[in-house]
């Protein structure tokens, strides 16, 4: 039986991340700047992140509507496992950073290196808000918390999504010059590594707090 609240949230979080990812080609001195650069939008975490959470979305409807498709739950929550611990370091890195030090976090666009690159409030939620709420919300109403074989499995997909991340970040600002994110580009080698896996660490603790906090077992 279709349950009508899930399809709601799934529809909802979908069309709202589709909306800021279009926006972006519309914001034209930002989108015709980012354009020209090796990787363009995918050099940034945030669209990397955002896809794995609109296709965890949609797999989600998917399964909404079909679930009896085989092994459709088991993509679902494999993706979610990815997608959520992403999301919620997105999320917080950037609100945080962008409230207190909005230089190391939002590029300057060439032609005023004084005038940082800011989001229309609309496009910023749907790219740097919806993915984390839409996910957890899913994740506390919809799904059951991981078990113990289950969960295992964090650390190895976690690892993996840094390791990639890592070197596409480092093979695109050999590209362009400089990284897509400015305390990247502050920051020597040796701290950049530091940093990525500072961020795999967090990810990690992130999953297994989030999991832990789930009142439902399987």
């Amino acid at each position: 039986m279709v349950q009508a609240s899930s399809v709601l949230l799934h529809v909802a979080a979908i069309s709202a991340m589709a909306y800021g990812y279009n926006s972006l080609h519309g914001l034209t001195t930002v989108n015709s700047w980012i354009a020209t650069q090796y990787g363009g939008h995918f050099q940034y975490l945030t669209i990397q992140g955002l896809a794995v959470a609109w296709l965890t979305m949609a797999v989600g409807l998917l399964e909404d509507f079909v679930p009896s498709i085989k092994g459709i739950r088991t993509i679902k929550r494999t993706l979610f496992i990815a997608a959520m611990p992403i999301a919620t370091i997105v999320s917080s890195i950037y609100w945080t950073l962008l409230l207190t030090f909005p230089h190391l976090i939002l590029q300057a666009l060439p032609e005023s290196r004084d005038s940082p690159m800011l989001l229309p409030l609309r496009v910023d939620l749907s790219l740097h808000a919806v993915p984390a709420t839409s996910l957890l919300v899913d994740f506390y109403v919809f799904e059951r918390k991981y078990g113990r074989n289950a969960s295992l499995s964090a650390v190895p997909i976690t690892v993996f999504c840094t390791l990639w991340y890592g070197w596409w970040v480092e093979l695109c600002a050999s590209k362009n010059g400089t990284f897509p994110y400015p305390f990247l580009t502050l920051n020597p080698l040796e701290t950049r590594i530091g940093i990525y896996a500072g961020a795999c660490v967090v990810a990690c603790v992130s999953f297994y707090g989030l999991n832990a906090l789930h009142p439902k077992s399987r």
